[in-house]
């Protein structure tokens, strides 16, 4: 291992590569950490959001260090132009890492961190105890899994997988192997959703029938320059796009805004359903299961074939006990839930209730409560550590974008889906069950 250093690993010239697509509960696997180890991190994906991680961990140099990272886009800036704004990728992240260590007084930093241009080679380096995945969504069960099958720990971003069978295969090779799994859904570390949890739990709210779960709209036109362009010289595209289809090369699809074409994400719908409906199905108690009816209404779809991806969405869903559910554009951005007693109204920042007494700090909803966590990254490494399930597991993960995925099936179907979620089928419905199931990687990825 050349430290500090850009390593080419053995599969530098392999580039497409292969690869085998290999309530708190006690974990019974252990690391082996002794009070005065550091639990090692390796980083995927050195885009914005995989800054905002780093930053994190880096605010937890007490307890995880960062040592190895990687990244197949060496430099850029994001959706702006050459220079402007913040660095980032490969080399601008190292940088970042060893200064905000040395900031800290952290000795050896630049020398302790690894670069990597194929997370594989990052998998194989000794000693890392766990992987944080930022990468877009489409190689988030590929990077998870691998992970996950040589005994690593994840911290993945949300949604937890591109596609439905990706995150059944995540949640059910997590329990097998006993890891440690935090999907990025912060949300269940902020005092004011786990607020609005509690008041529905402790049945505050009196009995629950209406949820409404506002996202924003996709992508109208083109969020960037939609010219085709050649490939930037730092960027292995064809690596970049892995598993899935090779589209044109232009700015307007990729950082940033690669989730407006399915190939790579589900649009701005799947992007924000593993926060908002992901509070719903924490305060319903469902994070392994789901509701019993889908319904795909009123879809519309950005007029240029740059993405395909809905732009005004609606899901409707159904659920034991009479609770009615939409997911939609055109609801307020943020979770409202009404209950024959009241109602609550919660989004980053903002919470509103039907009582004014319900949101004040000291009130007290019930004896009901649910995990406690007011850092995400903090819970993730502390269950490292305990072996105890994290605030956010990959099954309530998988579960909450569930939705999503039966909604792009109910308007490619153009009908309802009744839903077994016990089962994870549609019922009586194999057409249904076979799209929700397509899953094919492009050769050689498997």
């Amino acid at each position: 291992m050349k430290s500090g250093k850009l390593v080419l690993g053995r599969r530098e010239l392999l580039l497409a590569g292969t690869g085998g697509l290999s309530g708190v509960g006690l974990l019974p696997k252990a690391i082996g950490k002794n009070a005065n180890e550091r639990i090692q991190i390796g980083v995927i994906g050195l885009g914005s959001r995989g800054y905002n991680l780093i930053d994190a961990l880096v605010r937890h140099h007490d307890k995880a260090r960062i040592v190895a990272i990687c990244d197949v886009d060496k430099t850029h800036y994001r959706d702006r132009a050459w220079g402007a704004g913040n660095a980032y990728g490969l080399i601008p992240a190292g940088q970042k890492i060893s200064a905000a260590y040395a900031k800290q007084g952290v000795q050896g930093s630049e020398d302790g961190i690894s670069r990597y241009t194929d997370y594989r080679d990052l998998l194989d380096q000794r000693g890392i105890d766990a992987v944080v995945i930022a990468t877009p969504d489409h190689w988030h069960a590929k990077c998870t899994l691998d992970a996950v099958a040589i005994g690593k720990d994840v911290y993945c971003e949300k949604p937890v997988t591109h596609l439905f069978a990706e995150g059944q295969a995540v949640y059910r090779e997590v329990e097998k192997r006993q890891a440690v799994f935090q999907t990025g859904s912060q949300q269940r570390s902020d005092q004011l959703f786990r607020r609005a949890v509690e008041l529905v739990r402790n049945g505050v709210l009196g009995k629950l029938h209406t949820i409404k779960v506002g996202q924003q709209a996709g992508y109208a036109q083109p969020m960037g320059d939609s010219k085709l362009t050649a490939i930037p010289k730092q960027l292995n595209y064809d690596f970049w796009c892995g598993p899935s289809k090779v589209l044109p090369y232009m700015r307007a699809r990729h950082h940033r805004w690669w989730r407006g074409h399915s190939a790579y994400g589900g649009g701005v719908l799947m992007d924000w359903i593993g926060h908002h409906n992901d509070i719903a199905h924490w305060a319903l108690g469902l994070d392994a299961s789901g509701p019993e009816e889908v319904e795909a209404i009123g879809w519309t779809f950005p007029k240029s074939d740059i993405y395909d991806t809905p732009l005004r969405y609606t899901i409707r869903c159904e659920y034991a006990g009479g609770v009615s559910s939409t997911i939609s554009s055109e609801n307020p951005a943020g979770l409202q839930m009404i209950g024959s007693e009241g109602s609550v109204f919660v989004n980053r920042g903002k919470l509103r209730t039907s009582d004014p007494r319900w949101a004040l700090p000291d009130f007290v909803p019930g004896s009901e409560s649910v995990t406690v966590s007011d850092d995400h990254m903090g819970n993730f490494l502390n269950c490292i550590l305990t072996r105890q399930q994290p605030v956010a597991p990959a099954e309530a993960g998988h579960r909450s974008i569930t939705p999503g995925h039966l909604g792009y099936v109910s308007h490619a179907l153009g009908r309802s889906l009744r839903w077994s979620a016990k089962e994870e089928r549609v019922l009586d419905d194999e057409d249904a069950n076979r799209r929700l199931r397509q899953f094919k990687y492009r050769q050689p990825w498997s």
